[in-house]
């Protein structure tokens, strides 16, 4: 009994200690490169001790195009050491791709939808700054994005 009593106390002083420290709240940039989408606004909210959801709007122009992409992701969130942390997570999207060098009369929009999957590390600074670099790997389905993506980015975020 006594050792039943002293592993309780040593798994809940093992919890406690790696406690992760997400923020309610933190907004920045995600910048990657995935089919010209590179740079992102993203947002993340916390949904609870453990687990967040993630918006992230990438508007893109380019030679031949105008886009935009609009991506969510909910993420579960685990201690790695000190302020370091790692997450994956799952989610999807929807964006839309106009292409510029089309003949008169010609439909040259494009909506697609596509489904994420997302695996990274971050550090949370003692200021309210958190780094972090992620893969997130995206199957979309459309006439424009019909294929695997495999996008890795860096993300830059001020936490409130």
């Amino acid at each position: 009994m006594k050792k039943l009593f002293l592993a309780a106390i040593a798994i809940i002083g093992f919890t406690t200690v790696n406690a992760q420290d997400i923020s309610d709240n933190a907004i920045g940039l995600r910048l990657g490169d995935s089919d010209g989408f590179g740079a992102q606004i993203s947002y993340q909210r916390a949904l609870g001790e453990n687990n967040r959801l993630e918006l992230d709007l990438g508007i893109t122009s380019g030679n031949n195009y105008d886009g935009f992409k609009l991506a969510g992701v909910y993420q579960w969130v685990w201690a790695l050491d000190g302020d370091f942390n790692w997450y994956a997570g799952v989610g999807g999207g929807i964006g839309s791709i106009n292409l510029d060098n089309t003949p008169q009369g010609v439909d040259d929009s494009e909506t697609f939808i596509f489904a994420a999957g997302n695996i990274g590390i971050e550090y949370n600074f003692d200021i309210p700054l958190q780094l972090s670099l992620d893969a997130r790997p995206e199957l979309g389905f459309g006439d424009y994005r019909d294929d695997l993506d495999f996008d890795i980015a860096l993300g830059i975020r001020y936490r409130f």
